[in-house]
C-alpha cells in the first residue's frame, strides 16, 4: 500500500515561498501520477499541481511549480508570492494512471502539511 508523506509547511509572509515535499519510502513515485491538493477553511479541496507517470505537468495558476526528482523519491511543489487565501492544509495525493481533475478519484493521500501565510 502506496504511503505518502508531505513536509516543509509552516508560517510564511506575503510574498514569500515554500517548497513542500511528498514521499513515498519504498516506493517510486515515478510510477504514479502525483499531484498536490489543498483544503482552504470553508472551501472544497482542489487540485493545485499535478505531475503524470510520463511527467506532463498541471497547474493552478502560475504562483506554483510541481517537479519529481530523477529518482523519484520526491515531488515538489515550489510556492512563490504566496498570499494570505493560500493559507490551508497542503496534501500530496497519488494516482495509479492519471492526473484526474477531479479529487476524489486519487486513491492514495497523505496526511497533509499546514500552509499559513500571514503578516
Amino acid at each position: 500500500q502506496l504511503e505518502l508523506a508531505e513536509s516543509g509547511g509552516g508560517m510564511v509572509q506575503p510574498g514569500g515561498s515554500l517548497r513542500l515535499s511528498c514521499i513515498a519510502p519504498g516506493f517510486n513515485l515515478r510510477n504514479y501520477a502525483v499531484a498536490w491538493i489543498r483544503q482552504v477553511p470553508g472551501k472544497e479541496r482542489e487540485r493545485i499541481a499535478c505531475i503524470s507517470t510520463g511527467g506532463g505537468r498541471a497547474y493552478h495558476g502560475e504562483r506554483f511549480s510541481i517537479s519529481r526528482d530523477n529518482a523519484g523519491n520526491t515531488v515538489y511543489l515550489q510556492m512563490n508570492n504566496l498570499k494570505p487565501e493560500d493559507t490551508g492544509v497542503y496534501f500530496c495525493a497519488a494516482d495509479d494512471y492519471r492526473c484526474s481533475e477531479l479529487v476524489g478519484d486519487f486513491d492514495y493521500w497523505g496526511q497533509g502539511t499546514q500552509v499559513t501565510v500571514s503578516s
